[in-house]
């Protein structure tokens, strides 16, 4: 058994000119929920299809739970589960008819799993596939998956679409599961509560290239917001360390900066700041703000390119 189920080494993918993934270097251990955030374009969706291989890299190394994921074999891809935001299952078959079609394909499926993760969701067993909600679509998918017995789990933006009781139902359904302590999950998505709630790990993509791995607690640590009340215009923003927003605000300068510590107010002052005050932020913002930052300023660079 290896110590990371990912492995990356120089992973590269283009499409033309356009780099998808860049020299990708990421490590996943083995174990608990590790999240994966990007802005559009950060080369998520590239790099699940390479994982699964269904896809094949430009060049650079790539491992799934120890092996070449371009040479995946039937009994590898049953230890792997997948759930897309898609939730694509066979309409025309009724719920039993599909969880009898699962149980035949995985030896180590377990029913009570899949009975204590369907039961949060009214799905009956007669039902077509066709007629359950998105939200009923997407317990049943994760029941299934995680039903099999993956060693490691794939939910690539699995609650996109889902409304506000059916997102609640998902993420109960995954945190209550004994099987989410029995394997490693991939947690894909944009929404930071959701991430908040459920990861361990935050994996950070920009323009294919790793940009954090660290708890996102961690990483909302290094963020932090202040005010100044700065007469005329203050500095410039290009003069402002870790700077990744700046804006004005009835009178004030309101930034966002990462990795800058207490001697952030002496920059202040020294710009002429009479009043300082800082104060923590969420994750949904700093990670949001980071993204933009990284997003332009990779965009930037590939046009000078």
């Amino acid at each position: 058994m290896t110590e990371y189920v990912i492995q990356t080494r120089a992973l590269t993918k283009r499409y033309g000119n356009k780099l998808a993934l860049n020299h990708l270097d990421l490590q996943i251990p083995r174990g608990r929920i590790h999240a994966i955030v990007g802005a559009n374009g950060a080369g998520k969706s590239t790099l699940f299809r390479i994982l699964l291989g269904f896809l094949a890299p430009t060049s650079g190394e790539c491992s799934i739970l120890g092996c070449d994921s371009q040479a995946l074999t039937p009994a590898l891809r049953s230890r792997i589960g997948f759930v897309n935001e898609e939730h694509t299952l066979p309409g025309w078959m009724t719920v039993a008819a599909v969880v009898a079609m699962q149980r035949r394909h995985y030896p180590k499926w377990d029913e009570s799993i899949h009975r204590s993760v369907l039961d949060n969701y009214h799905v009956l067993p007669e039902q077509k596939v066709s007629q359950l909600s998105r939200g009923e679509r997407a317990g049943l998918n994760l029941s299934l998956a995680l039903a099999q017995g993956p060693e490691l789990l794939i939910l690539d933006e699995p609650t996109l679409g889902l409304d506000v009781v059916a997102k609640r139902a998902f993420l109960d359904s995954l945190l209550h599961s004994n099987a989410s302590d029995e394997c490693t999950i991939i947690y894909c998505s944009h929404q930071m509560e959701e991430i908040e709630r459920v990861a361990d790990n935050l994996i950070i993509l920009e323009r294919g290239e790793l940009m954090n791995m660290s708890p996102p607690d961690d990483f909302r640590e290094r963020v932090r917001y202040w005010i100044a009340d700065i007469p005329f215009k203050g500095p410039d923003p290009r003069s402002v360390p870790g700077l990744l927003q700046a804006q004005a605000i009835d009178g004030l300068c309101h930034y966002l900066v990462i990795d800058q510590g207490e001697d952030f107010a002496d920059f202040l002052r020294s710009k002429g700041a009479r009043n300082v005050q800082d104060m923590p932020v969420g994750l949904d913002r700093a990670v949001n703000g980071f993204l933009a930052k990284n997003h332009i300023s990779s965009a930037a660079k590939e046009r000078q390119a």
